[in-house]
């Protein structure tokens, strides 16, 4: 049966899909990527775009190209996780998309997603496999075919171990619980993404889907991938791999999300060891020849401390239910991938889960 004709569980009635894109100087993606976005087989769907303080002329050329496509929009950019926060508190549905602007869809990648979240309601949040745009029979780095988390708290995925990405042989198209869903294009209900405050905001972003999914799954939920539904990505649509800003968040975010939700038994000793090993990342920058990745390490330690003991917290704490052990995988992957030399998910799982 094709996907398009995918029977949505309990009952005929489609539920409101709300693909919401939030936007920052993405002229040019808008222009190549929506209209696959528009094509979607789902019959029930509203297309959002909220303009995070776009200087470019996004507005103005989908006013005059999109018209049916909503618009929402931010007199500044407020990052992903504010900017997403306002954008989803002004909408009301079923199911919410975040979809990155970079991203091309299939037709009926959307059935799948729905399926499997009706099935099934303790699910909170749920990604489709992630390929590459460029080299289409490959995963992508941001999410592949599900996320998952080591026992330091680096994360990785199915078809993605830092930064090598598997080609997509069919190896892991099983529907199946993950740590962490994918922020490129990530399904959630509304009552679940409330219920535990949303993003993080201070986050800005990078990381903040993952400190989300584990709050989620903190609070009795959990997070599943459907690789039914297949999406092509980019990557590095809105900052560059190499950037330093994007090395100076994903450190700092990292760390915070880890204060955030280790529990106080293992939280001191776990973080101490990520530092040195993010110590150990600062050096091997210097050594290649990478001084803005040296310094946006620094910077990410200082901003990590001024965090932990003057800011203000997020009140966004579930409970203190801890994620199901079989999303996560219990050994060490820096040691696997650096030392062992596994490449593969399968090769670094096969003997500890």
């Amino acid at each position: 049966m094709p996907v398009s004709q995918v029977r949505i569980a309990a009952g005929d009635l489609f539920p409101e899909v709300s693909i919401v894109i939030l936007n920052w100087n993405g002229k040019l993606f808008l222009q190549q990527f929506l209209p696959s976005v528009l094509n979607s087989s789902y019959p029930r769907k509203r297309i959002i775009i909220a303009d995070n303080g776009s200087t470019d002329d996004s507005v103005a050329f989908l006013k005059l190209h999109f018209p049916s496509v909503e618009i929402l929009e931010s007199p500044v950019n407020e990052g992903y996780a504010k900017g997403y926060n306002t954008a989803l508190k002004q909408i009301q549905s079923d199911y919410y998309v975040l979809l990155n602007s970079d991203i091309e869809v299939t037709p009926g990648w959307i059935e799948p997603m729905v399926s499997l979240m009706q099935m099934n309601t303790k699910i909170a949040a749920c990604q489709p496999k992630i390929l590459s745009y460029t080299s289409k029979d490959s995963f992508e780095y941001a999410g592949a075919s599900g996320g998952w988390i080591d026992s330091l708290g680096y994360p990785f995925a199915r078809g993605r171990v830092f930064d090598t990405c598997e080609k997509d042989m069919g190896q892991y198209d099983d529907a199946r619980p993950c740590f962490w869903a994918s922020g490129a294009a990530l399904f959630i209900r509304p009552d679940c993404f409330f219920s535990v405050g949303g993003f993080d905001e201070y986050f800005f972003a990078h990381q903040e889907e993952i400190d989300l999914c584990w709050r989620l799954q903190r609070a009795g939920y959990c997070i599943y991938v459907q690789p039914a539904s297949t999406v092509y990505h980019v990557g590095g649509g809105t900052l560059p791999k190499e950037n330093k800003l994007k090395t100076y968040l994903n450190f700092r975010n990292n760390l915070v999300m880890l204060c955030k939700n280790y529990p106080v038994s293992q939280k001191g000793w776990k973080i101490f060891i990520r530092l040195v090993l993010d110590g150990v990342s600062a050096i091997k920058f210097l050594a290649d020849g990478h001084s803005n990745g040296f310094f946006a390490v620094l910077k990410a330690h200082r901003h990590f401390f001024y965090w932990l003991f003057f800011k203000k917290k997020s009140k966004n704490k579930p409970g203190r239910q801890l994620p199901d052990k079989a999303v996560k995988y219990n050994g060490l992957i820096v040691w696997d991938y650096f030392i062992a030399k596994k490449r593969t998910f399968s090769e670094i799982t096969a003997s500890k889960k």
